[in-house]
């Protein structure tokens, strides 16, 4: 067991390049740095691609290393290995073409086309992605204004994930911020109000009771004739009361 466990470090040492690349990988993931395999290719993101068909099960026997071991998501998997890697085919991305033309040979046309294609892949427009990232809606600010370190977003940029027609989120459906007035209207401005309630929000203390209305108590008193609530409300109505 221990003759084995020491060939095991001494082998992942000539394939890790030294300790540094051991202990970087043994940082993100336990199991990367003793997880050797034959070299398939990279991407654009620097990912790397390996395939060991001989000491793992089938759905093991191929992985990725992020090129970026801090910041990766899975999203940064690149559609063009996205199927050698779930063993959908056995085609890297340098033999795609081959594995493409191999199966247009199984086809059977079930009527004449006058299609340009001779595959059902069809046109494809060229793809752009953000940082690698090949699902958009992980390309998102964390808060407003703040951006997404993350994934490399600048603050205040636009958010890419979609968002439906309608929705409060979409920038062509966002209702424009209008403002009724503004309490300092007469300094020049410096708290503006869109609505009563935000008004309210923003007198002080004094502008409020400034703003209630003045109640003559000795007016009151003498209108009513010392009629209740209840009472100047039948009258209100046309009723009358007895004995008044």
């Amino acid at each position: 067991m221990v003759v084995g466990l020491v060939q095991n470090i001494r082998a992942a040492l000539k394939f890790r390049g030294g300790w540094k690349g051991l202990f970087q990988l043994g940082y993100t993931n336990g199991d990367f740095p003793f997880k050797m395999g034959t070299y398939k290719g990279c991407d654009a993101a620097g990912n790397r691609y390996y395939e060991n068909k001989t000491d793992y099960p089938v759905g093991q026997h191929r992985w990725v290393e992020p090129g970026d071991i801090h910041n990766f998501d899975s999203c940064q998997v690149a559609p063009e290995w996205q199927g050698w890697l779930t063993s959908m085919h056995d085609a890297t991305p340098e033999n795609e073409d081959e594995f493409i033309d191999e199966l247009k040979k199984r086809i059977r046309p079930s009527a004449p086309s006058d299609a340009p294609y001779d595959h059902n892949v069809g046109h494809q427009d060229p793809y752009y992605n953000f940082n690698h990232m090949h699902i958009q809606s992980q390309v998102r600010s964390r808060g407003y204004g703040i951006g997404n370190s993350i994934v490399g977003l600048p603050a205040f940029a636009p958010n890419a994930y979609y968002t439906q027609p309608g929705s409060p989120y979409n920038p062509a459906f966002m209702k424009k911020l209008e403002f009724e007035g503004d309490l300092d209207a007469s300094q020049g401005g410096g708290r503006p109000y869109k609505n009563d309630k935000w008004k309210e929000r923003l007198m002080t203390a004094a502008e409020k009771k400034a703003s209630e209305p003045i109640v003559d108590e000795e007016f009151v008193s003498s209108s009513s004739g010392g009629l209740s609530a209840r009472e100047e409300a039948i009258l209100a109505r046309g009723g009358s009361l007895p004995g008044k």
